[in-house]
């Protein structure tokens, strides 16, 4: 140890480093021998994407411009929510509180030591713990040698010999109870999961991060974007406090500020990468893997109704999960890695070479192979609840019915996938872009599947034309927007059909062009964008409706009016509060709700609408406005309360089956103000 630590320290070089660990017989060898992953090539990746990795595809735009899920406030209201004294504010403190080095008394302790190709690409130093009552903790010290790029071996062994210079960080999870379990009808049992980082030289909690070179983003965001974490928006100030509060899921099972429904990722052993130094080799750390494995599959809930009494002996450990939680679809994943239920086999099965049987039946397995497991699988194996799972990805029924919004965030947004390292080994590895492009440019109508894109295989960065969505306004100048547009700064707007006469266009070849009706009808407006290199865009069409009888002006709605259509008071109602509300309807309980209630504790009425309006202006996606839950969720796109009165989006703008939709996109339209 004490030879690899003086030539670490003595040597700065990258290149250097390299050759000294090859002649001390050292290094990571690469001996995952599955050929799941390959080292992905340092550098620029082939496509452009649009740089939001680890933020949600709706990062919830502020109305200062800000990402609130990226920034530090919405660590610190997340940090007071898990940890409102500071008891774990420093690693050391941390490590006490969930007894990290004790191993007696009933507590159990492992580690291990790997380099992660498929994630993040560090070389990681692992200790997990699970105590005598259930609870569990994770600490992973992160290495990583040289700048940013692609997994190198060198991580490993950086990891393995603790190099200070090439320590990132500490990372930690948790799944315990919160500080308020127990309390104010919250249940005790109640553990979920919980993340932290510490810095490398000082130890203290670090409330932003980079994972990846760009810049640091705020905790948890970072995490549960790939741990099936959700990102909602904070609370008003509080009363109490002053301060916003970190949002509550109304379904959770815990009941508590800072359970985001986050989840554990089994260890797949075939995607890491293990050393040839004596004691790192997969052989030697696989009784450890498969052992911290045992421990995420009991944090794992079992799926509603299952009866324990008679449930493998390694399910006994897991609490069976109400509907409207995950219900624990990565447990089956994970079991099949040890050979099915049980856990019979001491080691690993390879599983690059499993496919779920629908896709297998679809004739997708190398569409499952290349892409859903090498890019998609990881992070959404861990997402969806017992109301609507369609998100896990699990099926191929379930992916295909993404195929629309696939395209548009891989081919077109260049977001997904999420993470950088996985991102660009993706753009650079032709089996995986290549695949997917095939299975987005195809039809497969002809076998009860969706259809295909002519431009499903291209790569993102290209200019992409986005006039918004179609609509109804009255008669009157309309302010047209190019801002969804992607990768364009020069904009071509003209009028394409409608009434002759009945419209003009002025400014034509702004980002915000005046639409100006005179006479009602149907009209069509085509955008085409370019960029600076002078490629241009695909035309794009808006439909806009005019209708002078329309009962509102769509620049004078407010929440009010917005809150009137999901609470049925208006015409046109879209029935949200059969479900949205407390209770649900009896079987089913969505995490936000829509009825008046205290949501501030204060009792009053306009606070209460200001924390309601918060919330759910957090349904927005002002980057991408149709892929708005808000709009979306309604509209028959994956909602377990189906397609809702008034929101029917397939009817043209301004039909009475969709006036809901249009009231609330109109209003999105507007900017979604509050008064």
């Amino acid at each position: 140890m004490g030879r690899h630590m003086t030539r670490w320290t003595r040597f700065g070089g990258l290149l250097v480093t390299a050759a000294l660990l090859t002649a001390c017989g050292g290094g990571g060898g690469g001996s995952s021998s599955s050929g799941d992953v390959q080292t992905a090539v340092r550098g620029a990746a082939q496509a452009t994407g649009l740089d939001r990795f680890l933020l949600y595809p709706n990062p919830i735009v502020r109305t200062d411009g800000q990402y609130e899920v990226g920034i530090k406030a919405y660590a610190d209201a997340y940090y007071e929510a898990i940890d409102p004294t500071n008891t774990k504010d420093t690693l050391a403190k941390w490590k006490a509180a969930n007894n990290i080095g004790v191993t007696t008394g009933g507590h159990v302790e492992h580690s291990v030591i790997i380099g992660d190709q498929r994630d993040l690409g560090y070389g990681r130093r692992m200790t997990a713990h699970q105590n005598p009552d259930g609870s569990m903790a994770f600490m992973v010290e992160n290495y990583l040698v040289g700048a940013y790029g692609g997994y190198t071996p060198l991580n490993l062994e950086a990891a393995i010999q603790r190099v200070p210079q090439w320590h990132l960080g500490t990372n930690a999870i948790e799944f315990s109870p919160g500080p308020a379990a127990g309390t104010g009808g919250r249940p005790a049992d109640a553990n979920f999961v919980k993340f932290y980082t510490f810095d490398p030289v000082t130890g203290e909690r670090l409330t932003t991060l980079s994972l990846d070179g760009r810049p640091a983003k705020a905790m948890p965001t970072v995490c549960i974007s790939c741990h099936g974490g959700r990102g909602d928006p904070l609370t008003p100030p509080d009363a109490a406090s002053g301060k916003p509060l970190f949002p509550l899921v109304m379904s959770s099972y815990s009941q508590h500020r800072g359970d985001v429904a986050a989840q554990l990722h089994p260890f797949e052993p075939a995607s890491f990468d293990f050393s040839t130094i004596p004691g790192f080799s997969r052989a030697e750390q696989e009784p450890a893997i498969k052992a911290i494995n045992r421990m995420v599959l009991c944090s794992l809930p079992l799926p509603v109704g299952t009866n324990k009494a008679t449930a493998p002996a390694e399910d006994q450990c897991r609490r069976v999960a109400t509907q409207h939680e995950y219900q624990g679809v990565a447990a089956t994943h994970l079991k099949d890695m040890y050979g099915g239920p049980g856990l019979p086999n001491p080691s690993t099965f390879t599983t690059d070479t499993y496919v779920e049987p629908t896709w297998a039946a679809a004739g997708q397995s190398a569409l499952y192979l290349n892409v859903q497991a090498n890019a998609c699988r990881v992070c959404h194996l861990l997402r969806g609840t017992g109301n609507q799972s369609d998100i896990d990805f699990e099926t191929f029924q379930k992916f295909d019915g993404y195929k629309a919004r696939i395209k548009a965030h891989v081919a077109d947004r260049g977001n997904m996938p999420l993470a950088k390292l996985i991102y660009d080994k993706y753009w650079s590895t032709p089996s995986m872009f290549q695949t997917m492009g095939t299975y987005l440019t195809s039809d497969l109508s002809g076998s009860g599947f969706a259809t295909g894109f002519a431009d499903g295989a291209a790569m993102p960065g290209r200019p992409i034309a986005d006039p918004g969505p179609a609509r109804v306004v009255r008669q009157g100048a309309t302010s047209l927007s190019a801002g969804m547009s992607l990768y364009a700064t020069a904009f071509q707007w003209t009028l394409q059909g409608g009434p002759v006469g009945g419209a003009v266009l002025a400014n034509a070849t702004t980002a915000n062009p005046t639409f100006t009706a005179t006479q009602d009808g149907t009209y069509v407006v085509q955008l085409v964008a370019s960029n600076a290199s002078g490629a241009s865009s695909a035309p794009a069409s808006l439909t806009i409706v005019v209708d002078n009888g329309l009962p509102y002006a769509p620049s004078a709605l407010r929440f009010a009016d917005v809150k009137a259509v999901l609470q049925d008071a208006a015409p046109g109602s879209g029935l949200c509060t059969s479900c949205h509300q407390p209770g649900g309807d009896g079987a089913v309980i969505p995490p936000i709700w829509y009825t008046d209630y205290d949501r501030s504790g204060t009792g009053n009425g306009a606070t209460n609408d200001a924390w309601f309006y918060t919330e759910l202006r957090g349904r927005i996606n002002f980057t991408d406005i149709v892929a708005s839950p808000l709009l979306r969720k309604p509209s028959n796109n994956h909602h377990n309360g189906g397609l809702r009165q008034g929101f029917d989006d397939r009817l043209a703008p301004g039909a009475a089956g969709r006036a809901g939709y249009d009231l609330v996109l109109n209003w999105i339209l507007n900017g979604a103000p509050y008064q």
